[in-house]
């Protein structure tokens, strides 16, 4: 009786914030109503926490009298669950909100480095009263923006989810799936890495250009050796070492292999080595530049790991 009461009165009823590449809930929302409707779609919330990744930044699923809608921006999720008959311009502009408000209190680095399931539990208080307001139209102070979001709606309509679709997000059959138990395994050559972040491509540019330097002065050492200038052979072998280095590290950056970060970690020696070596050739603010260039870019790599099925969090 009061689940039917819910769905007639048109209302959002719970809320959360689900990092993409992972699914780890980083904030929600207590839900409304825990009858059997509310706990079939908690597990709706699971499975498309395992698919964040694969799709596309705006999205719809119909479940029945409920509907669940969610948009996804610089690797977090907006989730939300709503009756069936809750304006779709009032849903979407509900977690315009949470986005807007979410990256302007956590910075990238926050989201990215959480480690515990609800550890922006305090923004629980910023979703509470913006259901609350969304809840009661007449209290909006957003109507004159929901011209906007209706036009936005109108001209690229949310993705709608089938319940086919989203079964195979629970599937260890899927291809692109991989089991934390065991069962299953990711192929490296469909794995694919987490969004690129700003500093990750500081780290790809600085990367590049050490390797320009090494192979402009493995050139120079080349042209000292013909002249006969007495130049170490094992010079040349040192530049030419570091630039296929730094080159290999922007490939690990890009692209995901296995044992990544193991081979970033011995790149990253061998670049070390190689200097070690250019000491008498290089003074020490050279030396510390590509050191420190080739440390930042093992840190990089290890930072962007690879995307897949998300752990079983109780979202």
């Amino acid at each position: 009786m009061r689940s039917s009461l819910l769905v007639e009165m048109s209302m959002i009823l719970s809320a959360s914030v689900i990092r993409v590449r992972d699914g780890l809930p980083l904030s929600a929302s207590t839900d409304y109503e825990q009858g059997t409707g509310m706990q079939e779609c908690r597990k709706y919330f699971k499975m498309l926490s395992r698919k964040l990744a694969q799709l596309p930044d705006r999205c719809a699923l119909k479940t029945g009298r409920y509907n669940i809608n969610f948009i996804s921006s610089m690797g977090v999720s907006y989730m939300m669950l709503c009756t069936e008959n809750y304006p779709n311009v009032l849903a979407f502009s509900f977690l315009d909100e949470l986005q807007k408000e979410f990256i302007t209190t956590y910075n990238m680095m926050k989201t990215n480095t959480a480690v515990r399931p609800y550890c922006f539990i305090e923004f629980d208080n910023f979703i509470q009263r913006t259901k609350q307001r969304y809840n009661n139209p007449r209290s909006l102070s957003t109507k004159i923006n929901l011209s906007d979001m209706q036009m936005e709606i109108k001209l690229r309509p949310p993705y709608q989810i089938s319940m086919g679709e989203l079964g195979s997000a629970n599937g260890v059959t899927s291809a692109f799936s991989v089991d934390y138990k065991g069962a299953g395994k990711i192929s490296s050559a469909h794995q694919r890495l987490e969004p690129a972040t700003l500093s990750g491509i500081v780290a790809f540019i600085l990367s590049l250009l050490c390797a320009a330097l090494n192979l402009i002065r493995g050139f120079h050492a080349i042209e000292s050796l013909l002249q006969s200038d007495g130049e170490d052979f094992n010079y040349i072998v040192a530049f030419f070492l570091g630039t296929a280095a730094c080159l290999y590290q922007c490939y690990l950056l890009v692209y995901y292999t296995s044992w990544r970060n193991v081979k970033s970690f011995l790149t990253f020696g061998l670049i070390c080595l190689c200097n070690m070596y250019l000491y008498e050739l290089r003074n020490l603010w050279q030396l510390f530049f590509h050191v420190t260039v080739g440390a930042f870019v093992t840190l990089q790599i290890w930072l962007r790991q690879a995307q897949g099925k998300a752990p079983d969090y109780d979202v």
